[in-house]
Formats: structure tokens, sequence, C-alpha cells
């Protein structure tokens, strides 16, 4: 084959290699999560409700592995529920101790149980770069998400028409990482998030972009 003229880069993450945490792990994932919200819960009115908070399938690029989370505020905001949500990464050598643990999060009161209309709530977070050759390159985004509509099994990145990764629904949640905001290639370009049911039809499609000043999206 000649090459390629946009040479994206597909499917660079690692699969899932185990299933959601449990005992002690998510005890310690809870308190790495917890202490990133902490500075923000003078901002947001409340702190999140750590009893309630949902991980997401990991992914591992770079040598991180990346765990999900969201989380409802602990409390109501002037009568809106504020959501926590973010990751907690890590390093293991050679499947060792999890080591170096990082834990990212944000807030905001776009959530979907205000917008009934939504077919996926999406959350996302740059997590590395990828540098083509002339300055051109984009963001390497670490997505997480809930479908909101009935017989949604798998779901694919997709960019410029090409699906650069994809990942099954589990429990209701899904994780993938792909490149976003490619630019250097004609018009810029961003991932849609589309979900598929057993029959390989579309359910939802929704764009990675969005004008909020949170970066989150959900499907309207």
């Amino acid at each position: 084959m000649p090459p390629l003229a946009r040479p994206y880069p597909r499917f660079i993450a690692d699969s899932a290699q185990e299933p959601r945490p449990y005992g002690r792990w998510e005890e310690r994932l809870t308190e790495a999560f917890a202490a990133r919200c902490a500075g923000l819960a003078a901002e947001a009115g409340t702190g999140p409700d750590l009893g309630s908070i949902r991980y997401f399938p990991e992914r591992t690029w770079g040598g991180r592995t990346f765990v999900p989370a969201v989380a409802p505020g602990a409390a109501a905001v002037d009568g809106a529920m504020p959501e926590f949500f973010g990751h907690v990464s890590f390093h293991r050598a050679d499947g060792g101790e999890p080591e170096e643990m990082v834990a990212a999060a944000d807030f905001t009161d776009v959530t979907a149980e205000a917008n009934p209309d939504w077919q996926v709530d999406l959350n996302d977070d740059v997590i590395g770069r990828w540098r083509a050759d002339g300055g051109r390159g984009g963001d390497i985004t670490l997505i997480w998400g809930t479908p909101l509509v009935r017989g949604a099994l798998a779901a694919t990145a997709e960019l410029d028409g090409e699906v650069v990764d994809q990942a099954g629904v589990s429990d209701g949640r899904f994780t993938l990482v792909a490149v976003d905001a490619v630019h250097g290639f004609g018009d810029d370009h961003f991932l849609e998030v589309r979900l598929w049911n057993r029959k390989l039809q579309e359910v939802a499609c929704e764009s990675l972009y969005a004008d909020d000043e949170d970066g989150e999206a959900g499907a309207g």
C-alpha cells in the first residue's frame, strides 16, 4: 500500500486488563481521587460523594494506566447537583505494585440528569501530545462515558471518518484513548464517539468538540 496522506495514530492504548477496582485497591484509588477533589470543594460548593464513585474500565498508554472516575456531589448547590470527574493514573513496572499515582479532577454543573435529551454522557481529558512532521499533530485524549440509550454494546472513536479506537461497553461504561484536535492536515479534525448495538447499528454519536469551559460534552 502507498504511504498515507494522513497517518493518524490508531489503537495506541492497551485494552483493559482488569475489571473495575475493588477492595483495598479501590480504597487507594478513592483516597487519591478524593485528595484531588478536596481542592475543588470551595469552588464547587461541595465535595464529591465518595460512596457513589463510579470507576470506568482502565486503559494504558505511554507507560501509565488511567482509571477514570465520576462522582456526584455530596450536596446540591443552588438546587443543582454538581458532578466531579477525573482519573487516577499510575505506573506499574513489570507487573509489580502501582507506583507514582497521580490524580486529576474537575467538576461541572452540566449533567445528564439535567439534560434528558442526551444520548451519551462523556468526559475527556488530554493526557499527552502526538507530534507529526512540519508542526502537525494533536492531543492524546482519554475519554470515558456512559450510554444513555438502550442496546449500546460497543463504542468507537472516529477521526476524519476513520476508527482510531474501540472498546466494549462494560456494565454501562466505556473508556477510549485516541488522538483528538488534529491540526496541520487541512481542516482541523475532532473525535466523534459512536455507540453500536449487537447488530452493529449505530445508536448514538457525539463529537468531543464543546464550547463549554469544562471541556465536558454530552450528547444533545
